[in-house]
């Protein structure tokens, strides 16, 4: 049970990541195909262990955050993630589902960014991408250049129209654009996908209008326009108002023809106008997606299908390893460039030695090289037929790369070898202060690789503790921050030196949940970071928290507690923090003023929220009962104190009635806000 919370801990901080680097950096480290391996595992986990999905739990919520370079935009209508399907079996099953017979709109899945386009009164009044779901990112100014996507709607267009689709780069685009990023010395984007994203989050429009970006829209979010009756109606007139519509759409009738679409489409994968990784399949019938509902983070009415990752053969010339921000020592092959899924690959992650010797892998041979999901590539396996006679097994390095350090298992039996030198090893620094500098963390743009590598090359920081306290004297001691004055002839700082400087200042009063993921906490990643934040609000309460606090809070755990305790166990980390302080840093939430705080009408009770809540989405629910001082909960335990059920049926619901536990109508959530125990009295004296 232990490790089943442990990995799940694991996980969840994996996947926030991995969310964090492909919806706000643009810069993802893995395969869809590893990212919807590691969802399934956490969600078995979770139906292994109930109390393991709390609300802030990643299958409870969608998409990524919003980055801090564009303001935030607000959707008029939350939009969803969809539930993946990998073979024809769970396509059935999802179908079987429905409950019966159903036209299906099929579409190609595009390998795009999703966007949000609010038109009001006939004209664009704001562009936003997906975001968090419920949140975006405000690209209005970008996306005007789009030629795809018009201005202004004719006459007899709803006067409010809230259009969803996925802005994408054309493959012929996408090599023109790394071909002359090449030519120009900048790093080429990874794939299409990357470079819609990037392109659309250009500082400069004109830049974004350079790309030649393509949107087809494929949905309706809020409407004031007369309701229609088909998916596919509302499609139509998308089209009869001016927006592109995917030629490629089709309604069938029934499973065989939705497979029948399916396999079509794969043969034609690399001859469309866009990249593409799957097909989406919905129920065409809009009443009947309003029957089948959502669950907290997809609609039950549409699933999407994604195709087996494409794969080829490429020379492996050698087995590196990298240490990381942990310790972590990982080995990773190093290939002849080959292209597969459109795009240049030469390296490949191996894990670790374990799985280096199960996959057998050998500098020399020919390997089978996957990359799903057109992001991080994975070695399969070599080519034994194609093996060099004699050809020596790898063998992993007993020292780290970096200092010489000898490396050690964590644990006895540990896949994971690690370089215990935490403090100095210059690797796990460089690693730590990239980290903290990145948007997850403190937001400081100007503390690249680059700049780490100078800081503590030249001497100037012996840790991330001296970050905070560094001045323009400091900074002058490395010609990585100066220049020579064409004027006086005299060595100055750079501006990008005078931005860091600026921007240190600014982090040292970024919110306390964001310093939490900056001090590289084992297990505390954005997401369980402001869970923590709001049961211990300031570092010294974090500091001199015991296990048992700890772990009592919901969502933390006794993984993720005792990682707690053995960083504040370590002399050097509490000097961090010492010099952090010491520097002007505000590692705490500020208090609230007077007149702010809502009634604690909830204080000590627990509330699980299932199904919709009129005038709420789940988060704004939950965010209601944590600021009345009461808990919200995922699943439903011995401790919960009331259920608040948006649908009749589900296993939380018939937990809750097995438990005896009270449940109030989606209706009465309002009445229980304001009254707290007792509206669950109320309720309860009503159903006896």
């Amino acid at each position: 049970m232990t490790d089943a919370r442990a990995r799940h801990a694991e996980l969840a901080q994996l996947i926030n990541d991995a969310r964090f680097q492909y919806y706000v950096l643009d810069a993802p480290a893995l395969t869809d195909a590893a990212f919807d391996a590691m969802m399934k595992e956490l969600e078995a986990l979770e139906e292994q262990i109930p109390e393991l999905r709390t609300p802030d739990s990643p299958s409870q919520h969608v998409g990524g955050a919003v980055s801090a370079t564009f303001a935030a935009v607000e959707h008029l209508v939350p939009m969803m993630s969809l539930d993946n399907a990998f073979s024809t079996a769970e396509v059935e099953k999802w179908y079987a589902r429905l409950g019966g017979p159903a036209e299906l709109l099929c579409e190609v899945k595009i390998d795009g960014l999703a966007l949000d386009l609010v038109y009001r009164d006939g004209r664009l009044a704001s562009a936003a991408t997906r975001g968090d779901g419920r949140f975006g990112e405000d690209v209005t100014a970008n996306v005007l250049t789009i030629a795809d996507i018009p201005h202004t709607l004719p006459a007899g267009a709803p006067d409010l129209l809230e259009v969803r689709g996925e802005v994408f780069m054309p493959p012929s685009a996408f090599a023109a654009l790394n071909e002359s990023l090449l030519a120009a010395g900048k790093a080429p984007f990874a794939n299409p996908r990357n470079s819609a994203a990037g392109s659309l989050r250009q500082k400069d429009p004109r830049v974004t209008a350079s790309r030649r970006l393509r949107f087809f829209a494929h949905g309706i979010g809020a409407s004031s326009g007369e309701p229609v009756t088909r998916q596919s109606d509302a499609y139509a007139q998308l089209a009869g108002w001016g927006l592109p519509i995917s030629p490629y759409n089709a309604v069938v009738d029934g499973l065989p023809a939705a497979l029948d679409y399916i396999a079509t489409q794969e043969g034609r994968r690399h001859d469309l106008a866009h990249e593409m990784d799957g097909v989406v399949l919905k129920v065409d019938d809009l009443a009947r997606q309003r029957d089948l509902g959502f669950t907290s983070r997809a609609p039950r009415w549409a699933i999407a299908f994604k195709y087996p990752p494409e794969e080829v053969n490429t020379k492996l010339l050698a087995i590196e390893v990298n240490t990381g921000r942990t310790g972590r020592v990982t080995p990773f092959g190093v290939m002849e460039p080959v292209v597969v899924a459109g795009s240049t690959v030469a390296m490949a992650t191996l894990h670790n030695a374990h799985e280096v010797a199960r996959k057998d892998v050998r500098p020399g041979d020919t390997v089978v090289l996957r990359k799903a999901g057109d992001v991080i590539p994975e070695i399969l396996g070599p080519v034994l037929a194609l093996r060099p006679e004699g050809l020596p097994a790898w063998v992993m390095p007993t020292h780290c790369p970096s200092c010489g350090t000898e490396l050690v298992e964590v644990r006895e039996g540990d896949k994971d070898l690690r370089c215990p030198n935490t403090r100095s090893c210059s690797s796990q620094l460089r690693e730590r202060l990239f980290h903290l500098a990145s948007r997850a963390a403190l937001d400081i743009e100007t503390l690249g690789f680059q700049a780490a590598d100078a800081l503590l090359a030249s001497g100037i920081i012996a840790d991330e503790g001296d970050l905070f306290a560094l001045t323009e004297d400091d900074l002058a001691r490395s010609d990585f921050f100066t220049r020579t004055d064409p004027k006086s002839k005299q060595r100055v700082l750079t501006a990008n030196a005078t931005k860091l400087l600026a921007n240190l200042e600014a982090a040292k009063t970024r919110p306390w949940p964001k310093f939490l993921v900056a001090l590289s906490i084992r297990h505390i990643g954005k997401g369980v970071a402001p869970i923590v934040a709001r049961a211990f609000p300031s570092v010294e309460a974090l500091g001199t928290a015991s296990l048992e606090e700890l772990a009592q809070v919901e969502g933390v755990g006794p993984t993720l507690a005792a990682s707690v305790v053995e960083w504040f166990g370590v002399d050097w980390h509490r000097a961090i923090v010492d010099k952090w302080l010491a520097a002007g840093a505000v590692l705490a939430d500020e208090p609230a003023e007077a007149g702010e705080a809502l009634p604690a009408t909830l204080a000590g009770l627990t509330v699980v929220v299932t199904g919709s809540v009129p005038g709420h989405t789940r988060e704004s629910a939950q965010q209601a009962i944590t600021d009345r001082g009461g808990k919200a909960s995922g699943s439903v335990s011995g401790k919960t104190s009331v259920l608040v059920a948006g649908e009749s049926g589900g296993s939380k619901f018939a937990k809750a009635e097995s438990l005896g536990i009270p449940i109030l109508a989606a209706d009465q959530f309002e009445a229980l806000l304001a009254e707290g125990a007792a509206a669950i009295e109320r309720a309860a004296g009503a159903g006896q």
